[in-house]
């Protein structure tokens, strides 16, 4: 009997090594995935890559029936490769999913948070923030160039322009510095973004300029605006020419120059004058801090040389100051027309004049310039004011503090800063010499002198003659005044003298809960971002964190209340047509300010746009928070692109100002980030490296706005919702708005070797949070950016 022939047994291993394998070209593509980039290299040939054969072929072909299997046979195989198949695809499936929907979560919050998903912004704040955008370079409309354009080009690519005119090789020059790059700019748009000292005003502006019905008549806050209305009114200062000086001279006992004057003792005048009208002819006087105190706030009365009205020139050579032989006639002609403006006849002006150039070119022998007094040691020199009264004994010193700031208690044994005490001992001889010339002492020389420092004082209340005089004196000398526009000097006049008024004004116009989110956010980012950076040691880390975690971020609140400003403001009579003398008791006022200001030990001016430190307590001005770098109606991706960006910068450089010491990581990221700008740019080969100056900025601002994206990042985990502007996802308005504050008068940009808007190309080389990858086509090397 035939044995039967066997089964062939079916190796389940080999299966997928079988001869019958698919075309090449039958192999379905994996779907939805970005085709590869090619490589410029040839495909490999599929008979150079021979699968390995399976044991089975090499056996003789003595069964011809087991060519083709069975589908029963088929099935076990089938079944065993499918479910390891299975358990394969729902295990990645898994993983993946994990992986997806985590992914899905960051970029639905920050990438792929489309505007339409969320309510556009509509109101004022964010139609005029909508209209800057569309002026405004877009860096993903323009990568290659978008960093070489200041804000507000005509010709620049904006998200709702992006096609622009390619201008940057005629328009963009570069030249080389020195351990730097520079990047001139031509044809500015005069619609650029505003300072923020310039936004802070135009912000005053709008509150003097706003009505107010609820508060009565005589309020602080009325006269405020009341004061403001009469500095506008030009037509009534006009009209009173010189005639409201005039008075208050003939109040002040008349001069010399005029033919009448009562003979006023030298030292009483002066003390009238610095209380009065906060005059000060022969130094200066202030309220500030010594950076070499331990007491910390402690505030001392600080004395200057003076602002000298003759025009001097410092010779190196001498180490010693004389007058501008060239200026003396200009300067000689401008004093003549101030005296026929005042009515004085040129006949009895020649005398007092030669002896008032005379006195100026002697005190001004030792004045010197800041960097020479710094470099010789001569600022917050500290003495009693009773030695001051030993060494310059000209000065009723005691008297004229006392006046200066009565009612607050000023002794013999308190201590004064003194910034150029060669100069304040000069002086007092001078001064002595002219009072013991009995043969001047009919014409007033020293009377005269003051006099006129008074009339420079006034002459911006004074009708517009005497200004111009001033202006066509500094043309002579070659230099142009910028010319300010009224309203700008109606509100720095209004803050002089009403400067607590305002900052309450302010306050109510600021939005709190908006403004300390932002500032907590901030912060908090700071303090992570440090907890990260590659110190020298462990002393400089913990000796940093310490530094920081002692702080409490907050924003600056006014100490007065509304009753206490009305009654501080009581006797204070404001007319609406009279600005000269509105303008006189604002002088006044800013005196008592000074006054305020050494009994006080902590406060910020209302014009203060940066944090400060006080105490334990990291405080943010209130003038930080204004249009059009922050408003509460803005998607927060605006206030964290402008504000929080600028609040960073002024964080890091504010707690640390020797980073570069405690730190390796302003060296190796600074570097690195300006070998990326030297890529793009195509530069590498003909600059060198960043100086430690150069480095340590690039790293601050590099850092800030990482730190300002990440603080936005945390706002949206906690309040996911945000207002969408221009059809723009958050991170790209958020980085467009970034980029609108490069025009700000940033105080360490000449630390900075470009554009702080290039960072953006950094961060989105190396980054999933951007809506694109900044990559310009014309520029191959930018495809290799190292993570920074």
């Amino acid at each position: 009997m035939a044995k039967s022939p066997e089964e062939p047994k079916i190796d389940c291993e080999l299966q997928p090594q079988s001869n019958f394998l698919p075309e090449p070209q039958l192999l379905p593509e994996p779907q939805n995935q970005p085709l590869p980039e090619p490589q410029n290299q040839p495909l490999p040939e599929p008979q150079n890559h021979p699968l390995p054969e399976p044991q089975l072929q090499s056996q003789p072909n003595t069964h011809p029936e087991t060519q083709t299997l069975s589908e029963e046979q088929l099935k076990p195989c089938v079944w065993k490769h499918h479910h390891r198949f299975l358990l394969l695809l729902l295990g990645s499936s898994f993983c993946l999913s994990i992986l997806a929907l985590a992914y899905f979560f960051l970029q639905h919050i920050i990438r792929q948070s489309s505007p339409a998903a969320f309510p556009p912004c509509t109101t004022p704040a964010c139609q005029r923030a909508a209209t800057r955008l569309a002026t405004s370079v877009d860096p993903f409309a323009r990568p290659c160039d978008y960093f070489l354009y200041t804000c507000g080009s005509k010709d620049a690519a904006s998200p709702l322009n992006p096609s622009g005119n390619d201008r940057s090789s005629a328009w963009v020059e570069r030249e080389r510095g020195e351990d730097r790059r520079t990047v001139r700019r031509e044809d500015a748009s005069v619609d650029r973004m505003p300072g923020r000292v310039d936004a802070l005003l135009q912000k005053l502006r709008e509150i003097l300029e706003s009505e107010d019905s609820s508060s009565p008549s005589d309020s602080a806050k009325q006269k405020a605006r009341r004061f403001y209305r009469s500095c506008m009114d030009t037509e009534s200062t006009e009209a009173a020419g010189p005639e409201p000086f005039l008075l208050l001279l003939r109040q002040l006992g008349g001069w010399a120059v005029s033919g009448q004057w009562n003979k006023t003792d030298f030292n009483s005048t002066l003390s009238l004058l610095m209380r009065e009208y906060a005059t000060f002819p022969f130094f200066n006087v202030y309220v500030g801090k010594d950076p070499n105190d331990t007491d910390g706030d402690k505030r001392y009365i600080q004395i200057d040389q003076p602002h000298f009205q003759i025009p001097i020139e410092w010779s190196s050579k001498t180490l010693k100051s004389k007058a501008n032989t060239q200026s003396l006639r200009p300067f000689l002609a401008s004093c003549q027309m101030l005296l026929a403006l005042l009515g004085s006849p040129s006949s009895s002006t020649g005398l007092h004049l030669g002896l008032f150039m005379s006195l100026s070119s002697e005190l001004a022998v030792l004045a010197s310039p800041l960097a020479h007094r710094k470099e010789q040691g001569l600022l917050y020199q500290r003495l009693t004011i009773k030695e001051l009264q030993t060494v310059a004994p000209a000065i009723d010193w005691l008297g004229c503090l006392q006046a200066s700031f009565h009612p607050h208690r000023v002794s013999q044994s308190d201590h004064v800063l003194l910034h150029n005490l060669p100069y304040i001992i000069h002086m007092s001889k001078i001064i002595g010499n002219w009072l013991t010339r009995h043969e001047m002492s009919g014409s007033g020389p020293l009377h005269t002198f003051m006099i006129f420092s008074l009339l420079h004082t006034v002459i911006p209340a004074l009708d517009s003659r005497f200004s111009q005089t001033e202006k066509n004196f500094s043309l002579a000398l070659g230099t142009k005044e910028e010319d300010i526009p009224r309203w700008r000097t109606c509100v720095l006049q209004t803050e002089k003298g009403f400067n607590m008024v305002l900052t309450n004004l302010l306050r109510e116009a600021t939005t709190y809960i908006e403004a300390e989110e932002m500032i907590q956010n901030v912060f908090s980012s700071i303090k992570s971002k440090l907890s990260d950076v590659r110190w020298t040691d462990l002393e400089s880390r913990l000796s940093v964190m310490k530094k920081i975690s002692s702080l409490t971020p907050r924003l600056e609140y006014s100490t007065f209340s509304e009753a206490e400003l009305n009654d501080q403001y009581l006797k204070v009579t404001v007319g609406e047509h009279k600005y000269f003398s509105n303008y006189i008791q604002a002088l006044s006022l800013q005196q008592q300010r000074r006054n305020q200001l050494l009994s006080q030990t902590k406060g910020a001016d209302i014009l203060s746009i940066t944090p400060f430190v006080s105490s334990n307590d990291l405080i943010f001005p209130m003038g930080m928070f204004v249009q059009p770098y922050f408003h509460p109606t803005y998607p927060r991706a605006i206030n964290f692109g402008m504000l929080g960006t600028l609040m960073a910068k002024d964080i890091l450089h504010l707690l640390l100002p020797n980073i570069y010491s405690q730190s390796d990581s302003p060296r190796s990221i600074g570097q690195c980030v300006w070998s990326q700008y030297l890529n793009v740019t195509e530069s590498s080969g003909t600059v060198g490296p960043l100086s430690p100056k150069h480095q340590q900025e690039v790293w601050v601002q590099y850092s800030a706005l990482q730190v300002a994206l990440q603080a936005y990042i945390e706002s949206l985990k906690k309040y996911p919702k945000d207002f969408a502007l221009s059809g723009l996802s958050h991170t790209h308005l958020f980085l467009t708005s970034f980029t609108q504050i490069n025009c700000d008068s940033d105080p360490y940009h000449e630390f900075m070797p470009f554009e702080p808007s290039f960072l953006v190309t950094v961060i989105c080389g190396n980054s999933d949070l951007c809506p694109l990858t900044i990559i310009c086509p014309d520029k191959p090397k930018q495809h290799f950016l190292q993570t920074c």
